[in-house]
């Protein structure tokens, strides 16, 4: 008799013990909350990512640190052009000498927009935005910046880039050109850069521009004819890399390193973010793809 009573025990405590490992095996797999997945480590010397829903902090890396933004300042330069008033994106801007000379001089990336050619301002948008024209900032500087002179209607158009960021509240931001090819006073931060571009990302003319991989603008030359240009090629890779990828901007210099703005989107949920002074263009897609994967995991 005792020894049934015995062997039921042992039975039960078997089962229990059985019941609870099967529990925590199972467990470890599908019960860990998504806060506990390990943030990722970047080179980056800066990275910020929010869920762009409600801008709830998804991941930081000292995001708040003021750092050179590069070719990403061109993202608050096409804001800046979509928030104009009664904006028309078929308006046509005749490209001038001044502007391929600028981009020259500066050995500056440039969508190679030949001069005397008429260019509309959408097709300045996606010159500005996929091969980061530095010679379509300039044009969109000077077609919607105020003043009698040019330099008086870039001045005018940085001085509105400045103001759209202190509408924002931004306090680690400030722009000194309309391309990010700084004179020493053009920075932000990643949490600042996430919020300009969630802030531009509003606009649907912005989504299409800054998700589309390549473009081929059709101009008007100086003799009517129309003139089709080289195609226009994406410098975000994540765009062919990474699912659900959306946006959003490259930027590169000798200060700012390697940088990359990001955005993508699963299902319902999209994440955006920054990655400031990477060490190379792939690593900068590596950074920006372990924060996106941790932003996705976190979000669940």
């Amino acid at each position: 008799m005792k020894t049934r009573i015995q062997a039921g025990r042992l039975r039960r405590a078997t089962a229990v013990a059985l019941t609870a490992g099967a529990v925590l095996a199972t467990g470890a797999l599908t019960a860990v909350p998504a806060q506990a997945v390990s943030a990722p480590s970047i080179v980056a010397k800066g990275g910020y990512a929010m869920n762009n829903a409600n801008s709830s902090t998804l991941f930081t890396k000292s995001a708040d640190t003021r750092l050179s933004t590069g070719s990403t300042t061109k993202i608050m330069t096409a804001k800046v052009v979509l928030a104009q008033s009664n904006l028309n994106l078929d308006a046509k801007v005749t490209i001038q000498k001044a502007y391929s000379d600028y981009v020259v001089r500066n050995n500056a990336s440039q969508a190679h927009l030949i001069v005397g050619d008429k260019v509309t301002v959408r097709q300045l948008l996606y010159g500005l935005m996929l091969p980061s024209g530095c010679d379509a900032a300039y044009a969109l500087a000077d077609k919607f910046g105020s003043g009698s002179t040019r330099d008086a209607r870039v001045k005018s158009f940085i001085g509105k880039m400045n103001s759209a960021a202190k509408a924002l509240n931004l306090k680690n931001t400030h722009f000194d050109s309309f391309d990010g090819i700084g004179n020493g006073s053009n920075y932000s931060t990643p949490r600042d850069l996430t919020k300009i571009a969630s802030s531009a990302m509003k606009s649907s003319t912005f989504r299409t521009v800054v998700k589309t991989k390549s473009y081929t603008a059709k101009t008007i030359t100086k003799t009517g004819s129309t003139r089709t240009m080289a195609t226009w090629t994406n410098t975000n890779t994540l765009l062919g890399s990474y699912s659900g990828a959306i946006g959003v901007k490259t930027g590169s210099g000798p200060e700012a390193k390697y940088c990359l703005v990001f955005a993508a989107t699963r299902g319902t949920k999209t994440v955006i973010g920054t990655v400031l002074a990477s060490s190379s263009i792939s690593q900068r897609a590596t950074d920006a793809t372990k924060i996106l994967n941790y932003g996705f995991a976190r979000l669940g």
